[in-house]
């Protein structure tokens, strides 16, 4: 016998969750369909664990969409102070990290616990190992055959998430739905995503794995960040790289200021005057990591000895080097270990106001499958509760 909602919702994450809870409290019959095994696989791993849940400085130049303009609705409309406000309402204990990124103090599972209890208040209907087989549309909404059976309901909500981190069970099927129906789906790509470097400089530098330094780090197209940057077996990660890597193309370079709190050519001309009999990898010893330092001699990108040495023009080409280190990465580490995926369902397919698709009555499309991508730092997850939030007003 066939079962009649009024809305499913395809993905117990937290666009879908947050979207089933509003659509709740509306008074609609929701149903919650998923074929893992348990809710928010995403939010329990993300922040090592600890769910960096929102940023404070959420806001449009956050995110990366082929249309700027679209997050604009979403996130006036429900707002980071939004979130926090549900979050103490539901005693969960947090504090602010740098950048304005928010984490739970305890556990990541304390927001997974609090989109549950909001759905079990709303009445939702929540059901797992569900594999979806077929999707029709009817003059009344949608009919779905799964592998427990068929469903119909008047509206439908595809929160599938993206291509990262396959084995949480990411595939492409959110995406293959809006194609089926008729809207643009935008070229995907893994961002938030460690570099990997060509073999010879893999090798070079494989032994400074671990290391970390403060850098700023410029993509191609001017994009800057500052954080920290990691050496690793396979080539460059940490949070700077991450941020850089949403706004990287195959085949160009990265910009790294080793020293991005220096005035770089006049701290050199200090320590040659304060130094001159020290060499030039002792001085930057102090700053730098000096692992990384004598990598740098040992390759022949530094040429170190006593400061007084150096003539202006060798000061300046030293200046040059620390100031835009340059690095042509070989690729990223793709979906297995992006936080995101790029691209996706086109905006213009979409209401900002609703998230609804403009030429498929009743079907909507919310989260990460949606053409808007965050920055690392919280700003993935504001934009899935709020996207989930507006759709819940009107599905």
């Amino acid at each position: 016998m066939m079962k009649q909602v009024d809305v499913v919702v395809i993905g117990a994450g937290a666009a879908g969750l947050m979207c089933a809870a509003q659509a709740g409290y509306r008074g609609r019959s929701v149903l919650v369909l998923d074929n893992a095994k348990k809710p928010g696989r995403k939010i329990l791993i993300s922040g090592g664990g600890r769910c960096n849940f929102t940023n404070h400085q959420a806001g449009a130049h956050a995110y990366l969409s082929e249309n700027p303009h679209f997050s604009k609705s979403a996130l006036a409309r429900y707002t980071q102070q939004d979130f926090i406000d549900l979050v103490d309402r539901h005693g969960v204990n947090y504090h602010e990290r740098t950048l304005g990124q928010l984490f739970c103090r305890e556990s990541a599972k304390e927001i997974v616990d609090v989109l549950l209890t909001e759905c079990d208040w709303a009445g939702v209907t929540l059901q797992f190992q569900t594999e979806i087989l077929t999707v029709s549309k009817q003059d009344e909404g949608f009919v779905l055959t799964t592998s427990k059976g068929e469903i119909s309901c008047h509206s439908l909500v595809v929160a599938t998430g993206g291509l990262s981190m396959p084995k949480l069970g990411a595939t492409p099927y959110g995406f293959k739905l809006a194609e089926q129906f008729g809207l643009k789906v935008l070229p995907t790509r893994a961002g938030l995503v460690p570099f990997t470097l060509h073999q010879a400089e893999k090798e070079a530098f494989a032994d400074l794995a671990g290391i970390s330094l403060p850098v700023a780090v410029t993509a191609e197209d001017g994009t800057r960040f500052k954080e920290a940057m990691l050496f690793t077996h396979r080539g460059l990660s940490g949070p700077v790289i991450l941020q850089v890597s949403s706004y990287w193309h195959a085949g160009e370079k990265i910009h790294i200021n080793l020293l991005p709190e220096l005035d770089i050519p006049a701290a050199l001309r200090e320590w040659a005057q304060a130094h001159p009999a020290q060499e030039l990898k002792t001085v930057l010893g102090r700053e730098l990591p000096k692992r990384f330092v004598d990598k740098l001699v040992e390759l022949g990108q530094l040429v170190s000895k006593p400061m007084r040495q150096y003539n202006e023009r060798e000061l300046e080409a030293v200046a040059n080097l620390l100031g835009d280190w340059q690095i042509l990465p070989n690729g990223t580490e793709g979906y297995r270990t992006a936080e995101v995926t790029l691209g996706g369902v086109d905006t213009n397919e979409l209401s900002s106001k609703t998230m609804a698709a403009r030429k498929v009555a009743g079907l909507y499309f919310i989260g990460e499958v949606v053409d808007v991508t965050g920055w690392l730092g919280g700003y993935n997850f504001q934009w899935a509760w709020s996207s989930g939030w507006v759709a819940g007003q009107y599905c």
